[in-house]
């Protein structure tokens, strides 16, 4: 298993990261040549760095841009394969926490950039990976969906929108693009322990001993062996699907952070921009959200 993408070629979207690094690697580990995209170039360099002290300078690369912007994206599947000469799999990953607070505080503007960070960001990546793959005769993509897009209680109200947003355009693409040998699955995590669930302070993270029905935490790798098999061979029949990944939290409920007024997703407003760099926006809810 160690050489399952020798020769091949990666584009990872938030490889700067939590999952995406954790897939930058695992990717590297199973001989993949990786290129990385992030806003967050700081973050960024820690996963070349980490990638450099594992024996892999040779086979990573990253570009600096935004998921939101068509010609990064566009930029990023064109450096890999100006690079390496092909594209074999794209994991689009980069996402952000998005809008939060109660709806009726929920600005207009707050709720499209949720939708452009996760929804936009994969059609961008599909959009742009696919003539080089249709070119070569088939390829990979894994989108990053998430338990908040299959039930309530998961994640905030546009979270959840946008990442079933993910799932069903996931399901619509394959049906597409299944004549051209090309494959799209999503991989929809749990609770997993990365900065952008517990904002650099795990303490933070709710306790799942009552809501989890696996004893331990979600860790990055988990998601990252899941993307691993839904980019490679060992998948080659599964097209259209959403890998659940979460301990059992769907399967008991999915109420990971409380409902209602219970839930940190309502004691404040703004929106949530994640890992990327960006400052947060935060207010008490009911100011300014018209």
């Amino acid at each position: 298993m160690a050489d399952r993408f020798q020769h091949r070629v990666a584009v990872v979207t938030g490889g700067a990261s939590g999952i995406g690094r954790a897939a930058v690697l695992r990717l590297l580990n199973e001989g993949a040549r990786v290129l990385f995209g992030d806003l967050n170039e700081a973050n960024s360099g820690e996963t070349l760095e980490t990638a450099a002290k594992a024996g892999f300078a040779d086979r990573i690369a990253f570009e600096l841009g935004d998921v939101t912007v068509e010609e990064d994206v566009r930029r990023f599947m064109d450096a890999a394969v100006n690079r390496w000469g092909r594209l074999d799999v794209a994991f689009l990953n980069a996402g952000v926490g998005g809008a939060f607070g109660p709806i009726t505080d929920t600005t207009v503007e707050e709720w499209d950039a949720t939708f452009a960070f996760l929804v936009r960001s994969v059609f961008l990546g599909v959009k742009h990976a696919v003539p080089h793959m249709r070119g070569q005769g088939g390829g990979a993509l894994v989108a990053t969906a998430s338990v908040a897009g299959l039930a309530g209680g998961g994640g905030s109200h546009a979270y959840s929108a946008a990442k079933a947003a993910v799932i069903n355009m996931v399901r619509s693409i394959a049906t597409e693009l299944g004549q051209y040998r090309i494959r799209i699955n999503a991989v929809a995590p749990g609770l997993i322990d990365t900065p952008l669930a517990h904002g650099g302070d795990p303490e933070r993270l709710p306790d799942m001993s009552n809501k989890q029905p696996w004893p331990d935490l979600g860790q990055p790798e988990d998601i990252a062996a899941a993307v691993a098999y839904l980019a490679s061979d060992d998948a080659r029949f599964v097209t259209g699907e959403t890998i659940v990944v979460d301990g059992g939290v769907l399967a008991a409920g999915a109420n990971i952070w409380g409902l209602g007024e219970q839930g940190p997703f309502y004691r404040k407003a703004g929106v949530n921009r994640g890992t990327t760099g960006l400052g947060h926006d935060i207010r008490d809810p009911g100011e300014g959200s018209d």
